[in-house]
């Protein structure tokens, strides 16, 4: 078992502010704004690399103590461990191949009410959440050739089938978290081989069987951006006014490796 050295890449909008304040301690911060434009403050250990050198694989545990400016903010925010699906990468002034992909992710995610992010209509899509996706493998080119189906979505009624063919691909499971996220609080998330369990405070709050495919990297951040694909209505997404600063504080984090 070893707690390996992270190396952190900051990512961060205008006036946005990551702070080093203590060990395995950090203060991310969005500025104030009445406007939609994005901010971001995000952490992680992906920064240049391709996926296939994303570096954690099951098993391992990330433990972490958080909390936030207000239950009330708007768009995302949280910590744990995905494949940055949706990115392409500019790196040393060249565009590091890392075309968008289906998601594979296990997380503690806030979402704001304005997000829909459930295929399932079963499951919670807002609001705090303990989280896994896992995605079949679809090569880059046949995902190129399926997206204008995303165009139908801004149809109404469309989202239906889009929503049913994605859940042919993408596995979920998901649970809401019922806590006072401006307190400190320990979060826990254990991966293992063949289940991923979440904990609040030393009770297990999540534990299921949709496991993440590796490699994964570790994400922390918080921004004002949202995303909805309802049961009904049409794909919605953007970015929300954030009157006051958002906040999100992390302590002693650790994250280990069991392997």
């Amino acid at each position: 078992m070893s707690n390996r050295t992270l190396a952190l890449h900051a990512s961060q909008s205008p006036n946005a502010r990551i702070i080093k304040i203590g060990e395995s301690a950090w203060h991310l911060e969005i500025p104030a704004n009445t406007k939609r434009g994005y901010r971001l403050a995000q952490l992680d250990d992906h920064g240049a690399l391709r996926r296939r050198y994303f570096p954690w694989k099951h098993p391992l545990t990330m433990s972490l103590k958080a909390r936030v400016s207000t239950d009330e903010l708007p768009g995302t925010w949280g910590f744990g461990l995905w494949n940055d699906p949706f990115s392409f990468l500019l790196a040393s002034n060249k565009v590091v191949p890392r075309f968008p992909t289906l998601p594979d992710a296990a997380w503690f995610f806030h979402a704001s009410p304005q997000n829909y992010l459930s295929f399932r209509d079963d499951l919670p899509a807002s609001g705090f959440l303990s989280a896994t996706f896992s995605s079949k493998r679809v090569p880059a080119a046949l995902l190129a050739l399926a997206s204008p189906a995303l165009a139908l979505t801004v149809i109404p009624g469309a989202a239906q089938v889009v929503r049913r063919l994605l859940r042919r691909v993408i596995q979920q499971d998901t649970a809401l978290i019922h806590t006072n996220a401006t307190e400190w609080h320990a979060y826990m998330l254990e991966w293992e081989p063949d289940l991923v369990r979440f904990s609040l405070d030393g009770v297990e709050i999540l534990q299921t069987y949709i496991i993440p495919n590796a490699p994964l990297s570790l994400v922390i951040w918080v921004d004002n951006q949202y995303a909805a694909l309802p049961p009904a209505g049409r794909l919605k997404y953007g970015t929300l006014p954030n009157p006051e600063p958002a906040w999100l504080e992390i302590r002693d984090f650790e994250l280990l490796d069991h392997t």
